[in-house]
């Protein structure tokens, strides 16, 4: 018996996979990792925010934006993320890289239920990371204010969650972060 595939479900899958980083290693070694760049912005509140601040976290430090469909399936694993792990020193940045600003970032920011500070990021920002040319571009810093890992495009929370353990020192396992009310199914 044949099993037919509907096109929907079928572009979908070619999509992700097109728009999938490939697999990566994990965290690097502490000795290959650079200091990640700061930066001070201000939230949608107003309020500052400076990556030396976090300094002692573990931060996951993400460029995306509203019309990014890649990024519109993260966003719930890192407010789960934040929810989960944010007393045991780890934080979630958001940067907006969306060039209608706060007009289109505060509504989406409040419409997902966003739980961690949003920034809007510039051309300066994204050339003090190496030039953002895709999104979503996912950095995890270390403690020591490094990069730890660095992911171009979707990847899976699978792959989230391991770099997390990594990075946080073994706090928590990859079991307890695993799929929750934030996971909308997203690759794994």
């Amino acid at each position: 018996m044949t099993r037919k595939i509907s096109i929907p479900t079928l572009v979908t899958a070619v999509f992700l996979a097109a728009c999938s980083s490939p697999p990566e290693r994990g965290a690097k070694p502490e000795s290959e990792r650079r200091t990640a760049p700061d930066f001070s912005l201000k939230d949608a509140t107003g309020q500052t925010v400076k990556l030396s601040d976090y300094r002692g976290k573990v931060v996951l430090l993400n460029f995306w934006a509203t019309w990014c469909g890649p990024c519109k399936l993260e966003i719930p694993w890192f407010i789960d993320f934040q929810r989960k792990l944010k007393d045991q020193g780890f934080s979630v940045i958001g940067v907006s890289m969306d060039d209608e600003g706060w007009e289109a970032v505060k509504p989406f920011v409040s419409e997902e239920g966003m739980n961690y500070p949003v920034v809007l990021g510039n051309e300066s920002l994204s050339q003090l990371y190496g030039g953002i040319e895709s999104l979503p571009t996912t950095f995890i810093i270390d403690r020591e204010g490094k990069i730890a890992a660095v992911h171009i495009g979707l990847v899976s929370k699978t792959r989230y969650e391991k770099d997390l353990e990594e990075v946080l020192g073994g706090v928590r396992s990859a079991g307890n972060l695993g799929a929750g009310a934030g996971d909308r199914g997203g690759p794994r």
